[in-house]
Formats: structure tokens, C-alpha cells, sequence
């Protein structure tokens, strides 16, 4: 199992880190949320980027008690919960969410661990913290194994992006197909550093209700 440094691991829970397991810490969706009854999901930012075309993500329900909404993004077959106030958008290989201000920005993904040259889940995310350190030295990428089988891998220190105002973290969220270790989800969220305890927490509650279709 792969573990998370001392640095890495004052991030985590203390539940998380006895359990291996993510804890929302008391935490809902609408700690994170806008009132907005969802209008913010039938707007059009352009955050995916390379060329891409976005398009809208599936809106198929609104919580407004829970302060949450199902995004469906049709093209990977995935089905993740967002806060009200937030945006999603999707081409034709990944879905992507984000908040009004960009601070928390997330980041879905099918993974053929066979084509990325790996074994498994757990391969995958060693490789993938091991090459992150060694292209940008200074980032501190750990990753453990939770409960169910899935990675949670954690990278601090993360150089910030045009617009941004501080270094970031982001959290990776590696979840293997049943009984079909070759295939996986990948959930990725990044928040600016100040947000880190909070990104985790959020990490938990979008990890609650992913929901894919393999």
C-alpha cells in the first residue's frame, strides 16, 4: 500500500487517515453551495480548454435543500453531485465542474490503465505521483489506499494557473472497475491552497454520490 508523507497526511482526517476512508468532517453540499435553484448550470464557460468544444453537462436533478445537483456527463457515462452555484461542461473525454470564482475546479475522467502503460489502480497512481515529482520537483504527490479499494493521491504545492492567486492543491480520486482492474474513474479536484482542508472535505462528499457507469 502506498502511503501518505508526513506533509501529505496532515491534510487527511484523522478518521480517514485510522479508517481508510474519506470523512466529509460534518460538511454538506451546501457549505459550498450557491441559492441559486441551479441557474448557474445552464451557463457556458469554456474552461476545458486545448481546442476543445464544451458543451453543457446533463442537468438531471436539483437539490436545493441538499444544495447539490446531479451533473450527468453523457460522453464517459459518468454521474457526479455539485454544489448549486457551480458550472459543468463536457467534451468527448472528460466532464468538468467548477466554481463561480474557479477557486475549486474538478475534473473527470474514464482511465484505460492498460494504455497508460500500467497494471492497476494502485500502479497507476505510484507511477503517476513518482513521474509528477520527478517533472516538477518541487510538488510534494503522495497517495493511499482507501477502504474500498480506490487511491486518493494528493499533491501540494501545485504552481498556479493564469488567473490563479496562490499555489494549489489537488486531489486525485483513482476508482477501478469491478472485477476489470484494467479500467478505471479518475475524479480530480483542485483548490487553491487555503481551501485545502475544505477541497478534502469536498472530495468526500463527491466521492458519496459518483456514480459510474462501467
Amino acid at each position: 500500500m502506498l502511503l501518505l508523507g508526513t506533509a501529505a497526511l496532515a491534510l487527511v482526517p484523522a478518521a480517514a487517515r485510522a479508517q481508510g476512508v474519506l470523512d466529509a468532517g460534518g460538511m454538506t453540499f451546501r457549505d459550498f453551495a450557491v441559492a441559486d435553484r441551479g441557474s448557474s448550470f445552464n451557463k457556458i464557460d469554456p474552461m476545458i480548454g486545448s481546442g476543445a468544444v464544451p458543451t453543457q453537462a446533463r442537468i438531471l436533478s436539483i437539490d436545493n435543500d441538499g444544495g447539490f445537483a446531479r451533473i450527468r456527463f453523457d460522453a464517459i457515462r459518468i454521474e457526479v453531485a455539485m454544489p448549486l452555484g457551480w458550472q459543468a461542461n463536457e467534451d468527448w473525454e472528460r466532464g468538468v465542474g467548477f466554481s463561480s470564482d474557479k477557486r475549486f475546479r474538478l475534473i473527470v475522467w474514464r482511465v484505460d490503465f492498460a494504455y497508460e502503460g500500467v497494471n492497476d489502480a494502485e500502479h497507476y497512481a505510484a507511477t503517476k505521483t513518482g513521474a509528477i515529482k520527478a517533472r516538477k520537483p518541487g510538488i510534494q504527490a503522495q497517495a493511499r489506499k482507501l477502504s474500498d479499494g480506490s487511491f486518493l493521491i494528493v499533491y501540494q504545492n501545485v504552481p498556479a494557473a493564469p488567473g490563479d492567486a496562490e499555489t494549489r492543491v489537488v486531489f486525485d480520486l483513482v476508482v477501478p472497475r469491478p472485477g476489470k482492474p484494467k479500467e478505471g474513474a479518475l475524479m480530480t479536484l483542485g483548490v487553491a491552497a487555503r481551501d485545502s482542508d475544505h477541497g478534502l472535505k469536498l472530495m468526500a462528499l463527491l466521492k458519496s454520490k459518483l456514480k459510474v457507469d462501467w
